[in-house]
C-alpha cells in the first residue's frame, strides 16, 4: 500500500509540471503574471492548511479525500504543495525565467523519479536516509535530459542536474520541495556568471 500510496503521491507531483511549462509557453516567461498566478495560488492553499489544520471538521473531510498520499509530518503541518508553491514563487521572483522554469521542473521531474525509481527498484541503500543510488542516478538522468533540451546551456543542464540530486539526497530539515528547486536555481545563476 506504501508504494502506491507513494506512486499516486508522485504521479500528483509529475503534474506540477504545469507551472514551468505554463511560465515559459503560456505567460512567455512573463514574471510579473507568472508571480502573480503563483501568489494566488500560495494564498489558497495557505487559507486551505490554516483551515485543515485549525477545524477538526475540515481536517477530516480533507483526510479522507487527501490523507492516503499525505506523509505522517504532514497530518500536523503543510503538505508538500504548499512548499512547493512557496519555492516557486521564491524561484520566479529571484532567478532569471530560464532558470526559474528549470529548477521547478527538476523538483517536479526529478523528484519524482528518484522515488519511483527507489521504491521500485533500489537495491543499493544509503545508510543515513535509506535513499537508494539507483533513485539517485534516476533524479540526476532525469533532470539532466530535461535540462538539455530546456536549457540554451549543457554545462547548465548538468550543474543543475547534479545540484538537484545532492539536493534530493541531501539530510537537511526543510521540505524538499523548497530545497531542491532553490539551490540548483541559486547554483544554476552564479554558474551561468562564469559559463
Amino acid at each position: 500500500m506504501k508504494n502506491l500510496s507513494e506512486t499516486l503521491r508522485k504521479s500528483i507531483h509529475l503534474s506540477s509540471l504545469v507551472i514551468p511549462l505554463s511560465y515559459r509557453y503560456i505567460l512567455n516567461y512573463n514574471k510579473n503574471n507568472a508571480f502573480i498566478l503563483i501568489l494566488a495560488a500560495l494564498v489558497i492553499s495557505l487559507l486551505i492548511e490554516m483551515h485543515r489544520l485549525w477545524q477538526d471538521s475540515f481536517a477530516r473531510t480533507f483526510n479522507l479525500m487527501f490523507g492516503n498520499i499525505l506523509r505522517k509530518h504532514e497530518l500536523k503541518s503543510f503538505t508538500g504543495a504548499t512548499y512547493l508553491l512557496l519555492a516557486s514563487l521564491l524561484c520566479i521572483t529571484f532567478f532569471s525565467p530560464e532558470i526559474a522554469s528549470a529548477s521547478i521542473a527538476f523538483l517536479s521531474i526529478g523528484d519524482t523519479f528518484a522515488a519511483l525509481v527507489g521504491i521500485n527498484f533500489g537495491k543499493r541503500k544509503f545508510i543515513r536516509n535509506g535513499k537508494s543510488l539507483e533513485g539517485s542516478i534516476a533524479c540526476f538522468a532525469s533532470c539532466l535530459i530535461f535540462g538539455l533540451f530546456w536549457l540554451n546551456n549543457p554545462w547548465l543542464a548538468v550543474i543543475g542536474a547534479l545540484v538537484a540530486t545532492i539536493a534530493e539526497l541531501a539530510l537537511i530539515e526543510i521540505d524538499d520541495n523548497i530545497v531542491i528547486p532553490l539551490s540548483s536555481g541559486l547554483i544554476m545563476s552564479i554558474a551561468k556568471l562564469f559559463i
